[in-house]
């Protein structure tokens, strides 16, 4: 099938039952319909009913290349700057609707299996079969609208040195064993962020360090589906504070779960694996098939949607607390309006800048992009603390929607209305910046945004790395010293 619309995207999930543990308990039943789940999985099916619209489709597909129908934007290759920027609108368009809270709504890894696949031919030499798979894999995805997770880490316990490797039983995903069918996979994953709301998983761990001379069995590139035997998804505690969408306004739309993956002897088909052994290859497709400047460019979107919506609930609180005007908050507002301004600027460099790579994607001018992954998880804890500091106390004292149905009704309404807005509604703004910056989803949210790309020092050393040009500052240094 071609894209699928929102009713099609929940039956698939609910027909297919992965094994979801959560609470010491497995999911029974449709998991659309389970409280964890079932506000994700609702915001993510209007999604998918937005490129389903006839009015959007255009903005929203493009014709597939093999069968003539609409398939997803996301999942372009984009050949032109004019490519680049109808997938800007598009995921735009997608981030607008879950406002940014989504860090893996489905064109995250549409895009980052769209630069994967466009590389395939950096296996074409010594694995042409391998190459043959992950285009083919591409192919199936697009063609079926297929909604990807994935995992690129380990427990930390499967991180340890080569010295615990070589213990009798180590905890670093491997491959066990090869055979006729495939490889044998055991291991856990994490952290797979909408794994359980999620079609099929996407495995591709960061190359591990080993004590194997030639092929290591800790590396590994593959994708199956989510309900393969030996595959069972542990969720955390869910975040969802209620279905209330007046108490939760973002919760109980937004909450992506995280899971531990674990793989419990895991066949996974021939037809599914993309590397298998080799960790230099693994570093060369990571490497040249752009990933990370390519699902920048799609986390760019989300980052924007994301700082226009703080701006929107800081301003809306200013003026409804009648401290709009105050000098203190026109500052603490601008600074949003700078970290806004500072990402779209960059974000149209990136694209502006833009150059073909060799295997023919247009790919975005990376230096902006590292730029921009550097600064907003720098930026981010300011904006939360922007939130606390308009809102105060009012970020606390927060009445729940029930307390305005019953005897209390009159008084609340009487003493927490705000200006040109009554108490009910006001106090649902208070619960929204609650929820946004204090919240348990709140600090997931903190947390996720500091390590998105990775820890700090990775990031800051892949745009030192990465910023091509940089020693022709130096040496105009140089040539000023040696001027006379």
């Amino acid at each position: 099938m071609p894209i699928k619309n929102g009713l099609q995207y929940k039956e698939r999930l609910d027909r297919n039952r992965p094994d979801i543990r959560i609470a010491g308990q497995q999911v029974q039943g449709k998991v659309s319909e389970h409280a964890a789940f079932k506000g994700l999985m609702a915001t993510q099916a209007s999604m998918y009913d937005m490129q389903a619209d006839e009015s959007a489709k255009a903005r929203m597909t493009f014709e597939s290349p093999l069968s003539g129908e609409r398939v997803g934007l996301s999942f372009l290759q984009p050949k032109t700057k004019k490519d680049l920027a109808a997938r800007r609108e598009m995921m735009q368009a997608w981030a607008y609707a879950h406002n940014g809270f989504l860090g893996r709504a489905p064109d995250y890894m549409n895009t980052a299996l769209m630069a994967y696949s466009s590389a395939a031919g950096i296996l074409e030499k010594d694995y042409p079969q391998f190459a043959a798979n992950l285009r083919n894999y591409y192919v199936y995805c697009r063609e079926n609208d297929i909604t990807l997770s994935h995992v690129f880490i380990q427990p930390k316990a499967a991180r340890l040195s080569n010295f615990l490797l070589a213990l009798e039983d180590p905890p670093a995903a491997r491959v066990m064993e090869k055979n006729k069918d495939g490889i044998i996979v055991r291991g856990a994953f994490m952290l797979d962020t909408q794994g359980a709301t999620s079609d099929e998983i996407l495995v591709y761990p960061a190359p591990f360090p080993t004590f194997h001379e030639g092929e290591s069995p800790y590396s590994f590139f593959f994708a199956v589906p989510s309900c393969l035997p030996g595959i069972r998804f542990v969720c955390r505690e869910s975040f969802v504070g209620g279905e209330s969408a007046y108490d939760y306004p973002l919760s109980s739309r937004y909450e992506e779960m995280d899971t531990l993956v674990l793989f419990e002897d895991v066949l996974v088909p021939w037809d599914r694996v993309f590397l298998c052994g080799d960790v230099s290859m693994a570093n060369r497709l990571s490497e040249e098939s752009r990933f990370h400047t390519h699902a920048a460019t799609q986390v760019m979107c989300k980052n924007i949607a994301k700082t226009e919506f703080f701006l929107g609930v800081a301003e809306t609180m200013a003026e409804t607390s009648g401290i709009d005007q105050n000098a203190h908050v026109v500052e603490m507002v601008s600074e949003l309006l700078v970290i806004l301004e500072t990402l779209k600027s960059l974000q149209l460099a990136a694209e502006n800048g833009a150059k073909r790579d060799k295997w023919g994607s247009m790919v975005p001018d990376p230096k902006p992009l590292l730029a921009a992954n550097v600064y907003f998880p720098k930026v981010y804890p300011r904006m939360i603390e922007i939130i606390h500091l308009i809102g105060s106390s009012s970020v606390i004292m927060i009445p729940s929607e029930k307390d305005f149905d019953g005897k209390l009704g009159d008084p609340l309404q009487r003493y927490l209305k705000g200006v040109g807005l009554d108490a009910k509604n006001n106090v649902q703004l208070s619960r929204l910046a609650w929820e946004l910056s204090v919240s348990a989803f709140g600090g997931r949210q903190s947390v996720y945004e500091k390590f998105f790309f990775g820890n700090a020092a990775t990031v800051t050393n892949r745009l030192y790395n990465g910023y091509e040009g940089r020693e022709k500052y130096k040496q105009r240094i140089l040539d000023f010293l040696s001027e006379k």
